[in-house]
C-alpha cells in the first residue's frame, strides 16, 4: 500500500510558485481581510447606484427597467468568481504564465482590428459576439503587469537592472508598442495613460535609476502629446478643458452635464431616488460618468466617503508593498496600485472638472463588465500575495522614500536602491 500523501491540487500549484520564483514568499498566514472589506464596499456602492439609476437609464434608452442592474449583478458575480480563482492561485503561477498571457494579449489586438464597429461604438475597442463582449485593452493590462512584473524581477536578479541594453531599451519598446496601440489603434488615451503609469511606478520601486525613469517619461509623454495633435476630438477636449463653458451644447456637452451633476447634489445630495441627470442628460451615467452621479445623489459628504473607501484601499496596498519581501510579489502589488490609483484619479478628476475628459471606468462602482472582471481578479491577486508578508517586530521598518537609497553593484556603478526589505547593499566594489 503506498503510503505516500496525495497532493492536493493547491500544493502542486505551490511547487510551481516556489520553482517558478526562486525568492522565500514566508510563511503562509491569514490574509489582509481588509483588502476584502473595502473592495466588497465599492462593489455593493456601484449596485446600489446602478440600481437607484436604472429608472433613469431605461426611460432614456426604451427598455427594461431589471436591464442594467440584472447586468451589473451578473457582472459582479463574474467578478467575484474572478476574485476567488485569483486569492486561489499562487502569484509564482503568475511568473509561469507571464509569456502566455503577452501571447494573448497581442492575439487579441490583432483580432479586434478586424472586428466590426458600428455609430454607437466606433473604436477598435471589444471584440463582439453575439451578446457577449470584450474588451480588450483589460486584458493587454494585466497581462503587462504580469510581463513587467517577471522582466524586472529577472533584470533584478542579475545585476542589470539599471543597464541599457538589458533592461531599458527593451522595457521602453515594449511599453511604446503597447502605449502607442491602446492610445491610437484602440483609441483609448485613458487606458494609455493608466499602462504607462503602471510600468514606470513599477520600474521605479524595482530599481532603474530616477534620471533614466524621467528620460524614458519624456520620451512617452512627447509620443503622447502627439496623439493628442493628431486626433481632433481629443484637441477638443484639451480645449473643452481648458475653456469648458464655451462648447456646452456641442463637444463640450458631456463635461458641463457632469459640473452640473456635481454642483447640484450640495453638501448632502439629493437623495438616492432623486437623480435628474441620469435621465438622459448625463451621457454614460453608469459607466464614465457614475462619480458625478454619486455627488448629486450623495452630495460632498458622500464623494467624500467614496475617496475614504478608495483611500483606504490604496493604502492596504501601500503597506502590503512594504513588508512584502518577495521581489516578483512586491511589484505586482506595485503594478496594481498603479492601475488602481490612475483609474481613480483620471475618472474623478474628468468629472470635477480638474483633467480633461476621458472614456474611462470608476473601479468596482461602474458598469462595464470586462473592466470590473479583471480589476477584481487583481485585487484576488493582491489578496493571495498579502498571506506571505512579514510584519515582524524584530526587523526594522522601511517604507517607499528607502527606495531612493542607493547601492553599488559589483562593478561599482552607483544605482538606486530597489525597495526591498530582504535585500542587503552590495559593498562598493
Amino acid at each position: 500500500m503506498n503510503d505516500r500523501p496525495r497532493r492536493t491540487l493547491r500544493s502542486k500549484l505551490l511547487t510551481v510558485g516556489s520553482n517558478a520564483a526562486s525568492e522565500s514568499v514566508g510563511r503562509r498566514h491569514k490574509p489582509d481581510y481588509w483588502i476584502l472589506i473595502l473592495g466588497s464596499a465599492l462593489l455593493v456602492l456601484g449596485l446600489v447606484v446602478v440600481y437607484s439609476i436604472s429608472p433613469g437609464l431605461a426611460a432614456s434608452q426604451g427598455i427594461s427597467q431589471g436591464y442594467f442592474i440584472t447586468k451589473q449583478l451578473i457582472d459582479v458575480g463574474l467578478g467575484l468568481t474572478a476574485f476567488l480563482v485569483a486569492a486561489y492561485l499562487p502569484a509564482g503561477w503568475w511568473w509561469r504564465v507571464a509569456t502566455l498571457l503577452a501571447i494573448l494579449a497581442v492575439l487579441a489586438s490583432l483580432l479586434v482590428m478586424i472586428m466590426p464597429t458600428d455609430a454607437l461604438h466606433p473604436a477598435h475597442r471589444w471584440i463582439r459576439v453575439g451578446n457577449f463582449s470584450f474588451q480588450v485593452v483589460e486584458l493587454i493590462k494585466l497581462a503587462l503587469l504580469v510581463w513587467t512584473a517577471r522582466f524586472l524581477t529577472l533584470a533584478w536578479r542579475s545585476g542589470r537592472i539599471a543597464d541599457n541594453k538589458a533592461t531599458l531599451r527593451p522595457l521602453l519598446i515594449v511599453t511604446i508598442i503597447a502605449g502607442m496601440v491602446v492610445a491610437m489603434l484602440q483609441s483609448d488615451f485613458g487606458s494609455a495613460v493608466v499602462v504607462v503609469s503602471m510600468v514606470g511606478l513599477m520600474a521605479y520601486v524595482a530599481g532603474i535609476p530616477l534620471r533614466k525613469i524621467g528620460l524614458i517619461a519624456g520620451i512617452i509623454s512627447i509620443l503622447l502629446v502627439l496623439a493628442i495633435a493628431s486626433t481632433p476630438y481629443r484637441r477638443d477636449r484639451l480645449a473643452n478643458f481648458l475653456n469648458p463653458g464655451a462648447s456646452c451644447e456641442t463637444t463640450g456637452y458631456q463635461a458641463c452635464q457632469a459640473l452640473i451633476s456635481v454642483g447640484s447634489g450640495g453638501v448632502f445630495g439629493l437623495g438616492l431616488g432623486h437623480s435628474v441627470q441620469a435621465y438622459g442628460y448625463l451621457p454614460e451615467a453608469g459607466n464614465d460618468s457614475i462619480f458625478a452621479i454619486i455627488a448629486e445623489k450623495f452630495g460632498f459628504i458622500g464623494t467624500i466617503l467614496v475617496l475614504v473607501l478608495y483611500g483606504g484601499l490604496i493604502f492596504r496596498l501601500k503597506l502590503l508593498i512594504t513588508h512584502t519581501s518577495n521581489q516578483f510579489n512586491r511589484l505586482l502589488v506595485v503594478g496594481v496600485l498603479a492601475w488602481l490609483s490612475t483609474q481613480i484619479i483620471i475618472n474623478t478628476g474628468a468629472m470635477l472638472g480638474l483633467l480633461p475628459l476621458k472614456g474611462i471606468t470608476l473601479p468596482y462602482i461602474s458598469q462595464g463588465g470586462t473592466s470590473l472582471i479583471f480589476m477584481t481578479a487583481a485585487l484576488g491577486l493582491v489578496f493571495q500575495i498579502s498571506r506571505y508578508t512579514n510584519y515582524s517586530k524584530t526587523e526594522p521598518k522601511l517604507n517607499l522614500s528607502e527606495a531612493t537609497n542607493s547601492y553599488y553593484r559589483s562593478d561599482g556603478r552607483g544605482i538606486r536602491r530597489p525597495h526591498n526589505p530582504a535585500f542587503v547593499a552590495r559593498p562598493r566594489a
